[in-house]
């Protein structure tokens, strides 16, 4: 199968969750042995838990090398309890290719509404710092294993070098298997020319990355359009140039004031736009996706195309499979037609 394109979401939350750990993630690494990259845990290093403390740590600076698979889960949910196992056992086999962090969402709860968890058991993956589309439920083996391989895919396109190719197989053990790398410079191309990146990102992904640590959403921006330009299919580029410009548009809104001319003028279009984008910015994904689509309910021509063309940029910050955008597209569509 040809794989998906993936939709990132969540980098507004990532970045809060980086930004406000930074501290006890400094005091962790002092204490901590292993290196981002490098396997560490239960069953052979490729599965590990995963705290609210050590998420920064252990699955975004992981995964800047490493695609990193996140299992939500809880000890009373049953379908946990049958897919844990097939991820378990699915990582053990991959060997190193893809990390495996588990993370209880009762003992997490900001984690989990950093997230936005709504039901378990729940899978994600993270790549080179982002959430990609992920899958609700207990799914089948076979099914999940091609969703694994969705994944990998993806992170090839990203160019992250897994374990087990390119250089990686030039380092054959007696019994013919593979080494896992274990030094993260050992995932970066000798023959790749320009300045130094971390390892599993394109240039123009660094300079973004650069761009919004800096606070530079400008500069941000023009390395994903960079990017673009040169691929214009490419999922990630285009999720990142959607979240740098609700960004931008949020910080440039009076927030109070936006939410004052929504409610006072129901049928401006532009004001109902501006608090969506507040509303979709602060997690509410439900409220800004039902702004939007009573607009379209209740205007018509150039109003209700304005609404539509927004809400359905809006849909580009969530994984395409998300339940709340598959409700409001279904909604959208029965308005439309």
């Amino acid at each position: 199968m040809q794989p998906r394109d993936f939709s990132l979401y969540g980098a507004v939350d990532l970045g809060a969750r980086q930004a406000a750990a930074q501290r006890r993630q400094q005091a962790a690494q002092s204490q901590s042995q292993s290196q981002p990259g490098a396997p560490a845990g239960p069953d052979g290093g490729f599965v590990i838990d995963v705290s609210e403390e050590t998420f920064n740590l252990d699955v975004v600076e992981r995964s800047r090398t490493t695609p990193v698979i996140m299992d939500l889960w809880a000890e009373w949910c049953g379908p946990c309890k049958q897919l844990s196992p097939v991820l378990e056992k699915l990582a053990a086999e991959a060997g190193g290719q893809w990390i495996l962090a588990k993370v209880d969402v009762d003992a997490n709860p900001q984690l989990s509404a950093a997230l936005q968890v709504q039901s378990i058991p729940m899978v994600v993956a993270v790549l080179g710092g982002q959430l990609v589309d992920g899958f609700l439920g207990a799914m089948p083996e076979a099914q999940v294993r091609q969703w694994i391989g969705q994944v990998l895919a993806v992170a090839e396109k990203m160019g992250m070098r897994l374990a087990g190719n390119g250089a990686a197989d030039e380092e054959e053990d007696v019994d013919g298997q593979a080494d896992v790398p274990m030094d993260p410079e050992r995932t970066r191309d000798p023959r790749a020319a320009g300045p130094s990146i971390p390892p599993g990102l394109p240039p123009s992904y660094a300079e973004a990355r650069a761009a919004m640590e800096r606070g530079d959403l400008d500069g941000a921006a023009k390395a994903f359009e960079q990017e673009l330009a040169a691929n214009p299919g490419d999922p990630v580029a285009k999720s990142g140039l959607a979240q740098v410009n609700l960004i931008r548009r949020v910080s440039s809104y009076d927030q109070a004031k936006a939410r004052r001319e929504a409610a006072e003028r129901p049928g401006d279009v532009a004001a109902q736009i501006r608090v969506a984008d507040i509303e979709l910015a602060s997690g509410r994904i439900e409220e800004a996706f039902n702004r939007l689509l009573g607009v379209v309910r209740r205007t018509s021509g150039e109003e209700r195309d304005q609404a539509r063309v927004h809400l359905v940029s809006l849909f580009d910050l969530l994984p395409p499979n998300d339940p709340q955008v598959k409700k409001a597209r279904s909604t959208l569509s029965a308005l439309l037609f």
